[in-house]
């Protein structure tokens, strides 16, 4: 596949959505390249960052933003059958993403980035919001969280998986989205998990990003995909 922007590092990508400026500041230090969704760009300047990228419908894009920027660092991608997220989701190819104002407004916007999320699980993504930050769980991870940390788990399919440092194991449950869930369990220490499919959202508070960070790209993403 062709991709807009190929970097060896993180990738901060800017949605619409409102952003917390000190998330921003603590995602920009985690990511050298910034890319932008649409008028993820408008915030993006409004805060002095240039993006490397704008990429989406461009339907909401400002016109002085616009202006500011390189031509061809502007990708129309005009059809309708998917998100600006999705589009940009698709179109960068990195160890991990960090997706900063896709999350904690709209619900459907948000639903909708998750989709995203499965669809493409050869895509790291790490969604940062006001609360929590949400990502779809590798084959195997190991998280070193503090005692009483809240780990949720929601299946986007079925899905099976085994732990070791979670309060409530879940070992020998079956996942589904309309069946078991494992929202609001919690952490007695390090965690290690491990799953059968692509299919699991992880939730955790958005205190957790540099460990969450730290964790995923030092862990393989084999899925055979």
């Amino acid at each position: 596949m062709t991709v807009i922007v190929d970097h060896s590092g993180p990738v901060l990508l800017i949605g619409g959505g409102a952003v917390c400026p000190e998330q921003l500041r603590l995602a920009r230090a985690l990511c050298a390249v910034v890319v932008a969704a649409d008028s993820g760009a408008d915030t993006a300047m409004a805060h002095e960052i240039r993006p490397v990228a704008v990429i989406g419908d461009l339907d909401s894009l400002g016109k002085a933003t616009r202006a500011a920027l390189p031509a061809q660092s502007i990708h129309h991608i005009p059809e309708q059958d998917s998100t600006d997220f999705d589009k940009c989701l698709r179109n960068i190819n990195a160890p991990l993403v960090i997706g900063l104002g896709f999350a904690g407004a709209r619900v459907d916007h948000e639903l909708a980035a998750f989709n995203s999320l499965v669809r493409w699980p050869e895509k790291r993504c790490l969604l940062l919001g006001p609360q929590t930050l949400t990502f779809l769980a590798p084959p195997a991870l190991r998280l070193p969280l503090d005692h009483g940390t809240t780990v949720s788990l929601f299946p986007l399919g079925a899905v099976e998986a085994v732990s070791d440092g979670l309060l409530w194991p879940i070992g020998g449950l079956n996942f589904t989205p309309d069946g078991q869930i494992g929202t609001s369990n919690m952490a007695t220490g390090e965690v290690t998990l491990n799953f059968t499919a692509p299919k699991m959202l992880m939730i955790l508070p958005a205190q957790c990003l540099d460990v969450t960070v730290r964790a995923l790209l030092d862990t393989p993403q084999t899925w055979g995909l």
